[in-house]
């Protein structure tokens, strides 16, 4: 790191040059991104999946993006006419587009599937062409819903909620830095970084955009992480660099100082945050896939700024950082000095005298906390908790009230015949009506929504696409009583898959595949969590190789996965208490008796790299302090008084952009919100500031345990001997 950073010094001014180039590239990639984005869903290889596929491709029908047209009011024949005509000319504005049969759901309340060839996002951008095809139904209330039209419609809400996140962290971030840096000159440098990470990652993002496909909200996601680490980073730095000042005349040697401990740790940390959202690279599921190359980007942009444009930034800037004060110099002075015994301080030596009291406090409060994501409930997604404020959104509210959200999102079992006019074959005829009955008995099955092309003449199958041109492949459509994501649906799937379809009896040679949202939902829960133990065991097991290099110890790396464990348990039961037992409901939380299928995993891979930030800071000054003295106490004591306002600092911007969502209207993004807020507030306090001091004064001398094979396999330089004294009483 000494040679590293005399070489950016020397080039400092090409350096700056360099990062200067990239973010004007990077802004101009960022402003095209847009139209490169996608909110595409899809389980590669899963029976849903390739029933659909079957769809598309034999009848120009995809269920993801399917309209629903309902109407209310809907009294005599007369009304039913106009309603089915009303959907004709709305599948007429879509090539291929197919309007089924008029669906009576009681109450006066009738609805029509249209089916369109169109991928969901695609199709939700002809929502506004159906519904001026639509019109005005006389005598009739009309909604067009369906997953497209409630996409469309909720895509701007969406959008605002996630801005909101954003627009509460840079003022709060702007403040906070404020009083933690205390002069302009401080303040410019984590501006500076994340002015030019931010938009160099998005412009890494749009060069993947050409060759996968990227979700949506991966630029949310690379602005709250860019954030989070430019404060974090150039925190760490700008202070440890003070306090070389200090001491230190020449502003040169400070730096390098600064880069070989604060510098070498950041380094460290972007290492550790990559390996934790690589976690998401590696899930089979594109659209985790996509979240985690945007936010994998993020600190290996990171780490390249913390080693170049950071050190070449404070080159330049030099003694000019403690510049134009905001607060009184006494405040920075005590800062910025080394011995210093202050709030942590005092902490630290308080939970020095009675760590066992501490640590069976503050384990038994997060263990508690853990125990309820043993009930943990998962949902493959649906529109439960939709703001109803729109056309669609109040359609599904209509037809909620009458057969059950269920009937947007029907069953589809699609059976392939493999030969033309194989739909119409008696075994094929006598398998379908033999599935029919079955359905029919089962209580979350809604009787009248069941529609198979044995129950219809053959003219009216086609036309309703039961049927493709060639009589190949045909569909049976059902819907149940609750929405796709409800237990009950998803017990529904595999009671279709696992009883209903085996003793229906289709012929051999006949492929028969469950499709539609319900099934989808199943699939993508299947996938994701088979995978998922799996990488969480991949990200630890590396995560605890790149600590053991950084700490030069055997016992820190495994209590520091340990912990981030704690704490990422911790949060699973927070989630649970706050949604499905519905604790948060006091707090404008909705209850939800599941949490979305994505909200775990999303949580883990950036918890863990984010929380794993803290500890790397800490521990690698308490370390540093350890080799100076080899005094465990004082180590403690130190690291923690030098670190934890930064920490502090830096959750309470975190904290604040997270509970942003908090307030949002989505169900999902509000556990997705509070998920992120309580794991940063319980690591930042109650791991890093009580059960981790508690921990290593408990642990001793083994906080350092590191066998001399180690020691030489990782080629790490021998420590530097400890005092016979201190040697002594260690022993």
């Amino acid at each position: 790191m000494a040679r590293w950073t005399d070489f950016v010094i020397a080039h400092r001014g090409r350096i700056l040059a360099v990062w200067l180039v990239l973010f004007l590239l990077g802004g101009v990639a960022a402003s095209n991104l847009g139209g490169l984005l996608s909110n595409r869903f899809s389980v590669p290889g899963a029976e849903s999946e390739r029933g659909l596929e079957l769809l598309k491709d034999r009848m120009g029908d995809r269920s993801d993006g399917a309209f629903t047209l309902v109407a209310t009011g809907v009294d005599g024949a007369g009304d039913r006419a106009a309603v089915q005509a009303a959907a004709g000319r709305a599948a007429g504005a879509v090539a291929r587009g197919k309007a089924g049969p008029l669906l009576d759901a009681g109450r006066g309340v009738a609805y029509v599937q249209i089916s369109t060839p169109l991928e969901n996002q695609d199709a939700s951008k002809v929502t506004p062409r159906l519904r001026g095809a639509i019109g005005r139904v006389d005598g009739v209330k009309t909604y067009l819903s369906g997953y497209p039209a409630i996409n469309h419609d909720t895509e701007d809400i969406f959008s605002e909620d996630l801005a909101r996140g954003e627009s509460i962290a840079v003022p709060i971030a702007l403040l906070v830095m404020a009083f933690m840096f205390g002069t302009v000159g401080g303040i410019v440098v984590p501006i500076v970084f994340a002015t030019m990470t931010i938009p160099v990652t998005l412009g890494f993002v749009w060069i993947f955009a050409h060759l996968m496909d990227m979700a949506i909200y991966v630029t949310n996601i690379v602005a709250l992480i860019g954030l989070a680490i430019a404060v974090d980073y150039s925190m760490l730095v700008v202070f440890r660099y003070r306090e070389e000042l200090a001491h230190n005349d020449d502003a040169r040697d400070a730096l390098r100082v600064t880069m070989g401990t604060a510098g070498r740790a950041t380094l460290f940390s972007g290492g550790v945050v990559a390996v934790g959202l690589a976690l998401l690279v590696f899930m089979p599921l594109p659209f985790m896939r996509s979240m985690g190359v945007g936010g994998l980007l993020v600190p290996l942009v990171s780490i390249t700024a913390s080693a170049t444009l950071l050190p070449a930034l404070l080159a330049v800037m030099g003694r000019g950082v403690n510049r134009w004060r905001i607060i009184p110099r006494r405040v920075l002075e005590r800062r910025a000095a080394k011995d210093v015994t202050g709030l942590w301080h005092g902490l630290a030596t308080s939970i020095m005298r009675r760590p066992i009291l501490w640590f069976v406090a503050a384990g038994g409060l997060m263990l508690a906390l853990a125990v309820p994501a043993l009930g943990l409930s998962l949902t493959g997604g649906d529109n439960r908790g939709v703001p109803l404020t729109t056309e669609s959104t109040r359609g599904l509210h209509v037809l909620e009230t009458t057969l059950g959200p269920g009937a947007l999102a029907p069953h589809q079992l699609v059976v392939d015949t493999h030969r033309a006019g194989g739909a119409s074959d008696p075994a094929i005829v006598a398998a379908q009506r033999r599935f029919v009955a079955e359905l029919r008995h089962d209580p979350e099955v809604v009787a009248q929504t069941i529609v198979a092309p044995a129950l219809v003449p053959r003219d009216r199958a086609r036309q309703a696409n039961l049927v493709d041109a060639e009589g190949r492949v045909l569909q049976i459509r059902a819907a149940g009583h609750a929405d796709s994501g409800q237990e009950s649906s998803m017990d529904l799937v595999h009671r279709i898959r696992d009883r209903y379809v085996p003793a229906a009896r289709f012929p051999r040679g006949a492929d028969v595949l469950l499709s539609g949202a319900p099934a989808f939902g199943v699939d993508f829960l299947h996938r994701a969590y088979s995978a998922f133990p799996w990488l969480v065991v991949a990200v630890l097991v590396v995560s605890y190789f790149l600590l053991l290099r950084a700490f030069r110890s055997v016992v820190l790396p495994a209590k520091a996965v340990v912990m981030n464990l704690l704490s990422v348990s911790a949060t699973y039961g927070v989630l649970v208490l706050a949604f499905q037992h519905g604790w948060g409901e006091p707090f404008g939380l909705q209850q939800s008796p599941q949490v979305d299928g994505w909200i775990p995993i999303f949580l883990f891979a950036m918890l863990f790299g984010l929380s794993m930030d803290y500890e790397v800071f800490l521990l690698s000054r308490i370390r540093e302090e350890w080799e100076l003295r080899h005094d465990n106490e004082h180590a403690i004591a130190y690291g923690l008084e030098h670190t934890g306002r930064i920490i502090t600092a830096a959750a309470i911007i975190m904290i604040a952009a997270f509970a942003g969502f908090l307030a949002g209207s989505f169900v999902g993004l509000q556990e997705f919100g509070l998920g992120l807020a309580a794991a940063i507030l319980l690591d930042a306090t109650i791991v890093r500031a009580i059960l981790v001091p508690a921990t290593m004064k408990l642990l001793g001398a083994w906080n350092w345990y590191l066998p001399e094979r180690v020691r030489r396999a990782l080629r790490l330089r021998p420590g530097a001997p400890a005092p016979a004294t201190a040697q002594a009483e260690q022993t």
